[in-house]
């Protein structure tokens, strides 16, 4: 029997209370023994349970981006993926994972966008839910986030979002009220400002999250994210993060003995926690937290390759895929070498294992040559496991803490050449950082051995001084600085097997006096003459059956903390493509990007198959795909733009302060449909190519208790087994009273069938699909008169208007 939790808060002391309510570390809550309350553990979530390390000493499952899951409409597959990230958080000693990311595509330069599922707020709600739902059943908790409109990164800390009540409750509101309904443990609350008041402090948090709703669980905050004592107080904030500093603790106390906040606000946000802790099985007296198996890496690696291959949207094919027989493949570019499986910022993982296309297109066409034909972008790849031995002789990297006095007070060793720290205590009292290690190499030739890294540094390379400089972030934002330092390296020569002995001196960089700091310790690509590179990879191209090149952005370019300034591929790329292409009309481009970019050789390649960040699986599942082992299963989540100027909704810089979210109800495809003679998009909302042909027949659509329900027959009429993925999109047929998107998305449906098979389909489409907010009686109402029901396969596929009649 769970504790009856008001008698344990009356317990505690104001005092205890306050210490209750910051966390007591940066990824811990703190214990009380005298309510039976243990320490709760939290960890950032996504796309993966990375645990307390910015490291990989604890390596994490590394999943395919939201974007990718989302583009997979498979709700099942998400509640097994749901479930997985359980078993790695319980693994890992988390009680409470910080996802899943439900803000919206608002525009596609959003920094985060690979980290969204959606332009639909009703899409990205269920997929939430789904997400939620699975993951809470294992006895961990999710986190929505960041609760509301922090749909893009410019100023986030401080810009205001002025948005109306009803594009609110419409759009960005309208996944976190599905998340509640779904049962969300926890919510976090975001960085801006909305309409004047940062998330932290806002009445949103009380109404309608609270009172509305009904959400019983805990509001967190961003990290750092409360930026006030009594008014947040005040408001339904009820977790501060990190600790044990910030802004509530003794301030709190002040201030609830001034009268400034009733004590019984206090009482509140700790009977929320205890909630919390005996939903996870951290109060003493409620059940015990579930026993989560572990996932073995065979079944973990499985259903990550399914999945990316199932996220994978084929936007162009004239029949060169599926591969057949034993073609000779060229794979071209430097993304072939090295995928991006994830973006940037707060949702990485490090994986124990990561699959390159190369890796996957090697073994599935044997003879294949690589040619990268581009320089490669100037990053460092950090020294991976089992190529670093201590000056002891054992595996990996000693780092050495060296305090003011110049004594040492610490040591510990990492596995691979990858560092980090968010808010440590052992890099606050730091006055130094001595990395140590032994390199072997595993291949030889010129190579380029350096570290990435903030602050006063020198490198040695057998006892040589290479590095000896103050190296200062690149970006205005210091998140973004400290995520992706400069690279500083040498050149050495260097045989197979050779040891050399590497050591970093690094007084550190603190933004704004955190101790937060991102180090690398590897290589750095050599690259022959240009012009040669890329006539090499023209002659590999010309000299195949078929060119893959695979192109794409980076965690550099996509990552929390910035927006991009452009929609456009890396410098070189597009020129690549059509390099390619004018000498092998069977190319095929893949895209390695988690959010939109531009792709002005479309019209010049045989197919396009768009791969978004698809994980640690990337090579394995991209070869299913190209082989033909498995369909590309993906559909778009998010429109993309033939040319930038096309994008109806582009700017995410504020100005003097605010971001006004002028365009309304009116982003996404909901944009582009409202403008019915402007340009076309080469990706539609829905859209996506398999290896089969499908016919959707036998259409009707009736008024249900629920709302509606329209059921079709649909038709595997290919030659091969394949996925549909049918869409049910609500418009108004009469003239509206109020300003209406041209439709909506209300429902669909996943079918997967064998050639020659008919599979009955039936789309419920809820009551709210007919609703709208109503300022003014603040409800959700329905306007009467006709509304037309379509299906297809997206948004430029839609069958014959069915007509339901709302009195």
């Amino acid at each position: 029997m769970t504790p009856v939790l008001p008698a344990l808060v009356s317990r505690l002391s104001l005092a205890q209370k306050v210490t209750l309510l910051t966390g007591a570390s940066t990824w811990t809550l703190a214990s009380e023994p005298a309510v039976g309350l243990a320490s709760i553990m939290v960890s950032d979530g996504p796309t993966g349970v990375r645990g307390p390390a910015m490291d990989d000493r604890d390596p994490s499952a590394s999943l395919p981006s939201a974007t990718s899951i989302a583009a997979a409409w498979d709700l099942d597959r998400v509640r097994r993926l749901g479930k997985l990230i359980a078993a790695e958080a319980r693994a890992k000693g988390v009680g409470v994972v910080l996802g899943p990311t439900i803000n919206l595509h608002r525009s596609p330069r959003g920094g985060r966008h690979f980290e969204a599922y959606s332009e639909d707020p009703w899409l990205t709600g269920e997929i939430a839910a789904a997400y939620i739902e699975s993951l809470q059943a294992e006895g961990v908790a999710a986190t929505p986030k960041h609760y509301i409109a922090n749909d893009s990164e410019t100023e986030r800390e401080s810009v205001d979002v002025i948005v109306d009540e009803r594009t609110l409750r419409e759009l960005y509101l309208a996944p976190f009220e599905r998340a509640v309904q779904a049962g969300a443990w926890m919510v976090m609350s975001s960085y801006n400002k909305v309409n004047g008041a940062h998330a932290a402090s806002n009445d949103l948090l009380r109404t309608p999250l609270k009172d509305e709703w009904g959400f019983d669980g805990v509001v967190v905050s961003d990290w750092n994210g409360v930026k006030d004592t009594v008014q947040s107080a005040n408001a339904a904030q009820d977790l501060v993060m990190p600790g044990p500093d910030g802004p509530w603790g003794a301030a709190l106390i002040a201030a609830v003995q001034a009268g400034e906040v009733p004590e019984s606000a206090l009482d509140e946000k700790v009977e929320r926690l205890l909630r919390l802790a005996a939903r996870i099985g951290a109060l003493e007296g409620a059940p015990a937290a579930k026993d989560v198996p572990a996932w073995t890496a065979p079944a973990i690696a499985e259903l990550l390759r399914e999945a990316a291959a199932d996220g994978m949207v084929l936007i162009r094919n004239d029949g060169v895929l599926p591969l057949e027989g034993a073609p000779k493949v060229a794979v071209i570019g430097q993304h072939a070498q090295h995928g991006r499986g994830q973006g940037g910022g707060s949702a990485m993982v490090f994986p124990a294992v990561e699959h390159s296309p190369w890796d996957g297109i090697a073994e599935a066409f044997p003879g294949a040559v690589a040619a990268p034909g581009l320089p490669p972008v100037a990053e460092l790849r950090p020294f991976s496991r089992g190529a670093l031995t201590t000056p002891d002789g054992e595996a990996g990297t000693q780092v050495h803490y060296i305090g003011e006095s110049g004594e040492e007070f610490g040591a510990e060793t990492f596995p691979s050449g990858r560092f980090g720290w968010l808010f440590a205590p052992e890099l606050a009292r730091s006055q130094r950082l001595e990395f140590r290690t032994v390199y072997t190499a595993e291949q030889s030739g010129p190579q380029r051995i350096g570290f990435a890294g903030l602050g006063r540094a020198t490198l040695r390379i057998d006892g040589e001084t290479v590095v000896d400089e103050e190296i200062a972030p690149l970006a205005d934002d210091l998140v973004s600085g400290v995520l992706h330092p400069p690279v500083r390296s040498a050149e050495v020569d260097l045989e197979a097997g050779q040891q050399v002995r590497i050591e970093l001196d690094l007084v550190p960089f603190l933004p704004g006096g955190f101790p937060f700091a991102m180090i690398l310790l590897g290589t750095e690509s050599v690259f022959g003459d240009p012009a040669a590179e890329l006539q090499r990879a023209v002659d590999a191209a010309r000299d195949a059956d078929v060119a893959i090149v695979v192109v794409g952005t980076s965690d550099s370019i996509e990552s929390e903390g910035f927006d991009r300034p452009t929609l456009a591929l890396p410098e070189g790329q597009d020129d690549l493509v059509r390099r390619i292409a004018a000498v092998n009309d069977r190319t095929i481009v893949v895209v390695n990007s988690g959010a939109p970019v531009l792709m002005p050789w479309i019209d010049e390649v045989a197919a396009v198959l768009l791969s978004w960040f698809p994980g640690q699986e990337f090579g394995t599942a991209l070869a299913d795909v190209l082989r033909g082992a498995v369909e590309p299963g993906g559909r778009m989540t998010t429109t993309w733009a033939r040319a930038q100027e096309d994008v109806p909704v582009w700017n995410t810089t504020p100005q003097d302060g605010r971001l006004a979210y002028d365009e309304g109800l009116h982003i996404g495809y909901r944009a582009w449909a409202a403008r019915p003679d402007g340009p076309v998009p080469v990706a539609p909302f829905g859209s996506g190519l398999g290896y089969t042909r499908w016919r959707i027949a036998d259409e009707k659509a009736i008024l249900s208790d629920e709302g509606a329900r329209i059921s079709a027959t649909v038709t595997n009429v290919g030659g091969r087994s394949g996925k549909q993925v049918v869409q049910a999109f609500v418009s108004r047929v009469d003239d509206s009273a109020i300003d209406r998107p041209a439709l909506w998305l209300a429902g669909f449906a996943t079918v997967r069938a064998a050639a020659g098979v008919a599979t009955p389909i039936a789309i419920e489409i809820p009551q709210r699909a007919f609703q709208h907010w109503s300022v003014e009686e603040h409800a959700w109402i329905a306007e009467p008169g006709r509304y037309a029901v379509r299906i297809g396969a997206g948004v430029d596929a839609l069958g014959d208007e069915h007509i339901i009649t709302i009195d």
